[in-house]
């Protein structure tokens, strides 16, 4: 009978350690520009899910796909662009250029597509 009760204790533990652990400050009682930039990265995670989710399907799998594909693109785009604000590593600031270059190119791709299929 304990085990039962148990589970969900545990799970609401696992559930609400990250949650804490990211609303807590650094040594100097502050939120740093990397924690800043790592929220602003989660937001826009959640945000760009939430368009998707919201799309209504047309019926017509390449144009959903194409409607879609943007999306996670420009949202590939955003996050790329909060990296190089506030990303520190080299290498990853790089990485979110060439990110950068390659969704826009891909962007115009779809878009020309969506103008060409209405």
């Amino acid at each position: 009978m304990r085990t039962r009760f148990a589970l969900p204790i545990v799970v609401s533990f696992i559930i609400a350690v990250p949650a804490v652990s990211f609303a807590q400050t650094d040594s100097m009682g502050m939120k740093g520009q990397a924690d800043q930039g790592s929220q602003q990265l989660h937001q826009k995670m959640r945000s760009g899910m939430e368009s998707m989710q919201a799309m209504k399907p047309t019926g017509n799998v390449d144009k959903d796909f194409a409607m879609m594909m943007k999306m996670h693109h420009q949202q590939a785009l955003d996050m790329a662009e909060i990296e190089l604000r506030n990303g520190k590593s080299q290498e990853m600031r790089d990485m979110a250029q060439m990110i950068i270059t390659a969704q826009k190119k891909e962007i115009a791709q779809f878009d020309k597509w969506l103008a060409a299929n209405k």
